[in-house]
């Protein structure tokens, strides 16, 4: 299968760690060889229940046995979707009450980019260095990494970029701006937190001006961070967030949410400002259901918070520089780039997955299922410090 996989599946790299799958469970993956792998990294913080939870299972195959795909998003009223959106409005603060469900995170920044514009007759879009909200062409085109981008240009226009968490640069934005976007955590800098009260100035200074604030919650939300999304630590209600990742346990989906006036002006100048073809799929909002009503009625979110203070007090050593980022939404910063390599292939040989971030090259990234248990931890800090100790520069 392997041989297979390089050949006929186009690549993302050139090594892929090609880990030939059979079945997945709980915190584990299983190879063909009947090999496990405790995963800690729940297919990049989308598994949210873990693998193959009962209730996701169950609700995506009562589903599947209804109906499937039956019309283009917005057309009909199906009951998963419309269900879901309820559900979510009613646990998000005002005036986030309107979703527009799509495919994917980087569909949703997309459209979060469209509504902005469109709700302001502006066009400038401001974002964070190091920023990463994916890489169909617009969310590239927010993206300062020039080595990614340059082979794609041209990209979308007039965009800048400010520095997260310095509130001098905050005057950069102007009443040019329609949009700044920022991840409430950024991700692939190093799982950096906003500090200082740091979004809500964003927030007062949007508002001075008559920009909208994006959040990209595509990665913090759905309980990793402790709340249902990472916002909510901070003292701040963005304008728009982007979601996806864990939404649905592990199937593809994505959404924005905005206050209704501003999502009802995508209906009309011109009509379908926005659409999709498989957004608000009843099989895909059934499981985003199911994982949101499990978070909702269970204590996985505050055990999200105990199960990060047990990586942080384990997770000691000289060559651990810091442990970034907040509740299950985690990166060990070693000394050094080699060290990150070693240690996340070293684990991958005995059975542990770990992985990489996009910008922060010393990183070692944690983000397990939040259903992840004490002693799965334990294993799994064992293992770092095991691989640390042995690693000879």
């Amino acid at each position: 299968m392997k041989e297979d996989f390089l050949h006929y599946q186009a690549p993302t790299s050139l090594y892929p760690l090609g880990l030939e799958v059979a079945r997945a469970e709980g915190s584990y993956i299983y190879d063909t060889q009947g090999k496990a792998y405790l995963d800690l990294v729940a297919g990049v913080s989308a598994c949210t229940l873990g693998h193959c939870h009962p209730k996701v299972v169950k609700a995506i195959q009562e589903q599947a046995a209804k109906y499937m795909h039956v019309m283009v998003y917005g057309e009909y009223a199906q009951s998963p979707a419309v269900d879901y959106c309820k559900r979510l409005a009613e646990n998000l603060p005002a005036p986030l009450e309107t979703t527009y469900l799509v495919n994917s995170g980087t569909e949703a920044i997309e459209g979060s980019i469209k509504l902005a514009k469109r709700a302001t007759g502006r066009s400038q879009i401001i974002a964070a260095r190091k920023a990463y909200h994916g890489n169909t062409q617009g969310s590239l085109s927010i993206m300062d990494y020039e080595l990614r981008k340059q082979p794609f240009r041209p990209l979308l226009p007039d965009v800048a970029w400010i520095e997260f968490n310095n509130e001098a640069e905050l005057q950069k934005i102007t009443t040019r701006t329609a949009g700044v976007v920022l991840e409430t955590i950024q991700g692939g800098a190093g799982f950096i937190t906003p500090e200082n009260d740091y979004l809500a100035k964003v927030k007062q200074r949007c508002q001075e001006v008559g920009a909208l604030l994006i959040l990209d919650e595509i990665q913090p939300g759905f309980g990793r961070t402790g709340k249902l999304f990472g916002f909510q630590n901070y003292n701040v209600v963005p304008d728009i967030i982007a979601i996806g990742k864990g939404m649905a346990s592990g199937l593809p989906c994505g959404a924005f949410v905005a206050s209704y006036d501003l999502m009802h002006l995508l209906a009309d100048k011109p009509k379908m400002s926005h659409i999709t073809t498989f957004g608000g799929n009843p099989v895909v909002a059934a499981a985003s259901l199911a994982t949101l009503n499990e978070l909702l009625t269970t204590s996985l979110m505050q055990e999200t918070l105990e199960k990060e203070q047990l990586f942080r007090k384990l997770l000691k050593h000289p060559k651990i520089k810091s442990v970034n980022g907040k509740g299950l939404m985690l990166a060990a910063i070693m000394e050094s780039e080699d060290l990150a390599n070693h240690i996340i292939l070293y684990a991958h040989q005995r059975g542990y997955i770990f992985f990489w971030l996009l910008f922060e090259l010393r990183a070692v990234r944690i983000s397990p299922p939040l259903t992840i248990s004490k002693e799965e931890i334990e294993k799994a800090c064992a293992i770092i410090l095991e691989a640390i100790d042995c690693y000879k520069p």
